[in-house]
């Protein structure tokens, strides 16, 4: 009888414990109208395990999905639910919501694009943001929100926080693209992809502030102290080069950052190990460390 009630009450135990690890959920085919991008604009969302049964609002972390991907990228192939419930159940990141926008649809890039007739950077900020901070329970403040992205989206994390410093707490690249490393690459990048017809005096402007090193190294002074950033790329990644140059300019005038460089190349197993990291090192933030 003993027996049967030891099994029975650790069968109680279990059954109470997965009731107490709740999940979050997901929905990766929501829409917003852009008229910005003259069209339907798709995202997915992340919400923590206790959204539902709460009315507080939360912090947010924008999550760009890298070249080739859509909005689904980081739930199909990042497991962004499991591995936020993990992180979140566990305690080493704080309950959040995690929005994931398209960038891979009309045109394929989190940019705007040099001929002024894509402008998916205005797009993200005069649109999305404002949108899904109002639809769901976000906190404003620049305290609460963070981003991070992988690859073509560690560039758009890049941008953005360099572009925005006022609007992120964090940001986190991840084997970020950072852009053409000189003109001429940009130039080239231009030629392969038929655009034609750019001056010389606009391309120069726009690879300064599409160049993540140029804009680093060009950085205000009372800038330095207003984002934290986690970079981090694989040893074996055929973008550790541009990665390496801006953990370079950031060494010189003391910005204060992470640069993590660890044994991988560019893959989802890759990014699947950095995420728990970056809703950790996020998290920091958000908790007012």
């Amino acid at each position: 009888m003993r027996i049967n009630y030891i099994i029975t009450l650790m069968l109680t135990l279990f059954m109470f414990g997965t009731v107490l690890a709740q999940t979050g959920q997901v929905f990766d085919n929501l829409t917003l109208s852009s008229k910005i991008l003259s069209g339907e604009r798709k995202f997915a969302i992340y919400l923590p395990p206790d959204y539902t049964s709460s009315s507080r609002s939360y912090p947010v972390l924008y999550l760009l999905h890298g070249g080739g991907d859509d909005q689904t990228g980081w739930i199909q192939f990042g497991e962004v639910l499991h591995i936020a419930d993990k992180a979140i159940n566990e305690g080493s990141a704080t309950p959040m919501i995690i929005v994931m926008p398209d960038a891979n649809t009309g045109r394929r890039g989190y940019y705007n694009d040099i001929r002024g007739d894509w402008n998916y950077e205005d797009f993200f900020f005069q649109e999305l943001m404002p949108y899904v901070e109002k639809t769901y329970r976000i906190k404003g403040e620049k305290r609460y929100r963070a981003v991070a992205g992988l690859s073509m989206g560690g560039g758009g994390t890049f941008m953005y926080a360099l572009h925005h410093p006022e609007l992120f707490s964090s940001a986190c690249p991840l084997s970020a693209s950072v852009g053409s490393l000189t003109v001429e690459d940009l130039k080239q990048r231009l030629a392969r992809s038929e655009i034609t017809g750019i001056s010389d005096e606009k391309i120069n402007s726009y690879f300064q502030q599409h160049n993540a090193v140029n804009l680093v190294e060009n950085m205000p002074d009372e800038q330095r102290d207003d984002v934290r950033w986690f970079i981090d790329c694989g040893e074996d990644d055929f973008l550790y080069e541009g990665n390496s140059l801006v953990h370079i300019a950031m060494k010189k005038p003391e910005i204060d950052h992470e640069y993590r460089v660890r044994d991988g190349r560019h893959s989802w197993t890759y990014w699947r190990a950095s995420l728990p990291v970056v809703l950790s090192f996020i998290s920091d933030a958000f908790h007012q460390y």
